[in-house]
């Protein structure tokens, strides 16, 4: 810091100067060779960030798809037919689409951590309330409002990665992220699916709730808070524009079908399996059918993987790769064996974490080299994300109806082989900047 230009500085101004010299040295966000400040790799401030933003991606996971595991039983308790049941998980991810796209812009106003703080502690006292619903449509009701409430999170979070963190680690921060989620997809799913064979889906639920809380008193206690964040302008005029340029730029538009179709064909998947599985020839229980969800920490390993290898290799080059994981696992799944399935179904959910953990990253990365708002194309990479599992995941309930599993592996391979051909459309496309966008 130039003494000389401290002394031609207000007191406060310059103080605050030296103070945030000082905490950049001490959390590792200090300038580096590079001239990138960010909280990097090692240091005490990037652990806390690690740690809070895996909690939430658990708690955010395990709320959305806390009814998957329960379909079954949730279909026989309330009376409604398997595609009826789907609707608990798919109104939620409707619910969820549709505030991402009031949360990023949201916000960009208001700042990240609040919003991050807000949703967890709402959605997790909602939970709390869909285990004590009278009825179904209650139940539908509440699950709704829990999408709505959950939208805070994955709305700002991998744009917060790329504020607060060192450039050099953002794609494997945000394959941790994923990583979080993906153990929160299983946890959604085994714990309700294990609580409520031996004491009925409503302790399942309550569960998961107390799980939410408790990562949610993780966040606040150990989340940094923003010091990358800049309040974007306020105006419609200003939305307007940083939405057209979300909305015109062709990578993006490719990594939101991406989103789109990926995650499709991993919840059509999922949300049929249990039918499957509880079928003959496998006859499972709810509580064994359920642990097939054991595969998902595989997730956490491919997206970190895979968000390590983005760094080095570039995100065009590994991309491609997730696709082909995952449509082997699909295909795999038509073997009518249990370890056939599960082999099947343990590829298809480390090639969707690796294709989601970098695309995922992607996105904020491409935004701000084209100058379009971070929490605004996040949110609509999400919209696309959550819009996809919901409508495809309704499909899937169609499909097992109508044609059973074939009909579901067809749907999911069919929307497998779009999101390989956006991969290819990619790697086509121009970067903003050599390493990254």
């Amino acid at each position: 810091m130039d003494r000389a230009l401290l002394r031609h500085l207000p007191y406060r101004q310059a103080r605050r100067r030296v103070d945030r010299v000082s905490s950049d040295a001490i959390t590792g966000g200090e300038c580096g060779p590079d001239g990138e400040r960010g909280h990097r790799p090692g240091s005490r401030a990037y652990r806390r960030v690690s740690v809070s933003l895996f909690a939430a991606g658990l708690a955010t996971f395990a709320l959305i798809y806390s009814t998957q595991a329960l379909l079954p039983e949730l279909a026989a308790d309330f009376g409604v037919s398997s595609a009826q049941s789907t609707l608990s998980l798919s109104l939620t991810t409707l619910g969820l689409a549709a505030a991402l796209l009031v949360a990023g812009p949201l916000s960009d106003r208001v700042g990240r951590t609040r919003l991050i703080h807000l949703s967890l502690t709402a959605s997790a006292i909602i939970a709390a309330a869909c285990a004590l619903a009278p009825t179904w449509h209650a139940l539908l009701l509440l699950r709704l409002a829990e999408g709505v409430a959950l939208a805070g999170l994955p709305a700002v979070a991998t744009a917060y990665l790329r504020e607060e963190l060192h450039p050099g680690s953002h794609a494997r921060a945000a394959g941790l992220y994923v990583g979080g989620t993906a153990i929160g997809g299983m946890a959604g799913r085994l714990v309700t699916g294990s609580v409520a064979e031996a004491f009925g889906w409503r302790w399942g639920l309550a569960t998961i709730a107390l799980v939410a809380l408790a990562c949610a008193a993780t966040v606040a206690a150990l989340l940094p808070a923003s010091r990358g964040f800049e309040p974007s302008p306020a105006g419609w005029r200003h939305l307007a524009t940083t939405t057209r340029r979300a909305v015109t730029d062709p990578a993006l538009l490719a990594l939101y079908g991406v989103g789109a179709c990926s995650v499709g064909a991993l919840v059509a998947v999922f949300n049929t399996l249990g039918f499957r599985l509880t079928e003959a020839p496998f006859g499972l229980g709810l509580a064994a059918a359920s642990l097939v969800f054991l595969v998902y920490p595989l997730g956490t390993i491919s997206s970190t993987t895979f968000g390590r290898l983005a760094d080095r290799l570039g995100r065009r080059t590994v991309l491609p790769l997730g696709c082909a994981i995952a449509i082997g696992g699909v295909l795999l799944t038509e073997i009518p064996t249990l370890p056939g399935v599960i082999v099947g179904v343990a590829l298809l959910t480390a090639g969707f974490f690796a294709v989601h953990g970098v695309a995922s990253g992607w996105v904020p990365a491409r935004a701000h080299a084209g100058g379009v708002s971070a929490g605004q194309a996040a949110s609509l990479y999400l919209f696309a994300y959550y819009v996809g599992s919901s409508v495809f995941g309704s499909a899937a309930g169609r499909s097992w109806s109508g044609a059973g599993w074939p009909g579901v592996e067809l749907l999911a391979v069919g929307l497998l082989l779009t999101t390989a051909a956006l991969a290819w459309l990619l790697r086509r496309t121009p970067s903003l900047l050599p390493a990254s966008a």
